[in-house]
């Protein structure tokens, strides 16, 4: 719609500066024509009792020859400026009109008029005949005269009258197309946020279902009558109410962490802190489960500066999670083989944490620290949580003015770098 209605206004502009073309040659055309009839009478001439008398004399005087170029563009001018054609180009010539079909002759031009005048392309031309006034002296003795006009490139000076006009057409459009792009974006947006919530309901549905379902089992055993009498029994089931609610309440609290960080609403107790002690802390926390699945965490901590400006709590929640994510991306029965490697140059500290897990696609890669994503396993639901993991270990890095990046092959493993500024001074 936008280009068909420039089209016609385009077309629309052609025509109007066409007729005003049009109307401002046949005015000059008129003016000029006013003062044939005396030239033809010869009032100009020398005096044929004068010395200078010749038979030249009688010919008849024409506009071509008396007209200088200049008044001719004046004329022109002043015209095209009353109609609205201010800064417009034009050419102009005055031929000798032929009745007999020959040749016209040209007796008064501007300097590039027939170069313009021969382009029927982009050139737009008009005409008019001057001839003698009705009731003049020399009506009948005056040759008749053409006045053509042409302006060059019309196509051009339609445009730059129209600039702003198509100016405003544009940027008109391109709301348009920018309200069409944020309304399917933020309903693509919508969608998404659906699925992302399907699923947080999902998987915190079965994630909270197992606990309560061990939790009431464990209450039902302790109602039996021998269980009763068994301390060693009781004291097994209190544990394992306790384990549960331990474990339900760190669900929660990883969920709480989560907003209060999108909030912005947690103040982090900043000191200086050695990332090494960090480290060896948060691996001897995963010694039983990899002697489990007979996997080891290979140290290299190579950075020979690892103190930087941290709060300890959150930055072993970080390391936590990230080792956490190695254990359980684990490939099935093939033992997890975690290689943990520490650098540092004299602005940042840096920490990779490669494994031999099961690895990620491009497209998961490029989505893994969005808050509630999941990579799609199809119904199987063998690694737990809610996908806030990488989400909480990227805002923490960000708030501790720092950087990490993901790199993976799917089935081969996965790479995660973390660059934190070294504590200065």
């Amino acid at each position: 719609m936008q280009i068909s209605w420039l089209q016609n206004m385009v077309l629309l502009r052609q025509e109007q500066i066409q007729q005003s073309v049009r109307e401002s040659t046949t005015a000059v055309g008129d003016e000029l024509a006013q003062h044939k009839g005396s030239y033809a009478a010869g009032s100009n001439r020398k005096s044929f009792l004068s010395d200078q008398f010749s038979l030249d004399n009688f010919k008849p005087s024409t506009i071509g020859q008396d007209a200088s170029v200049e008044d001719i563009q004046k004329k022109l001018k002043m015209e095209f400026e009353q109609r609205g054609l201010k800064g417009i180009q034009f050419e102009f010539g005055i031929a000798v009109y032929d009745p007999k079909g020959r040749e016209d002759v040209f007796e008064k031009m501007s300097p590039n008029f027939l170069t313009v005048y021969e382009d029927t392309v982009n050139s737009l031309h008009a005409n008019v005949i001057l001839s003698a006034l009705s009731g003049t002296a020399g009506e009948n003795l005056s040759v008749n005269e053409v006045l053509f006009v042409s302006i060059p490139n019309i196509k051009s000076y339609v445009f730059k009258s129209l600039r702003w006009r198509i100016a405003l057409s544009v940027v008109f459009t391109l709301i348009i197309l920018a309200a069409f792009y944020l309304t399917v974006r933020t309903m693509l947006r919508q969608k998404k946020l659906g699925e992302i919530k399907n699923d947080f309901i999902n998987n915190m549905t079965h994630e909270f279902k197992t606990p309560i379902a061990t939790i009431s089992l464990a209450v039902d055993a302790m109602r039996n009558e021998k269980v009763i009498q068994d301390q060693e029994k009781m004291g097994y089931f209190r544990s394992i109410i306790k384990e549960e609610n331990q474990r339900m309440n760190r669900q929660v609290e990883i969920i709480l962490k989560a907003s209060q960080l999108e909030k912005q609403e947690v103040d982090l107790n900043k000191k200086p802190v050695h990332v090494h002690e960090v480290i060896h802390d948060v691996v001897d926390n995963f010694v039983l489960q990899l002697d489990e699945k007979q996997g080891k965490v290979e140290l290299q901590l190579n950075a020979t500066n690892d103190l930087i400006e941290a709060d300890e709590v959150h930055l072993s929640n970080l390391v936590n999670n990230l080792v956490d994510n190695a254990v359980k991306y684990a490939r099935e029965n093939v033992p997890p083989m975690i290689k943990l490697t520490t650098s540092s140059n004299g602005k940042n500290f840096t920490m990779r944490i490669e494994d031999n897990g099961i690895g990620m696609n491009r497209d998961t890669v490029k989505r893994v620290f969005e808050k509630f994503y999941r990579a799609h396993t199809g119904n199987v639901h063998n690694v737990k949580g809610f996908g806030l993991g990488l989400s909480y270990v990227k805002t923490l890095v960000e708030a501790h003015d720092g950087d990490i990046k993901a790199e993976s092959t799917l089935g081969k493993g996965s790479t995660f770098t973390v660059d934190l500024p070294l504590k200065k001074g």
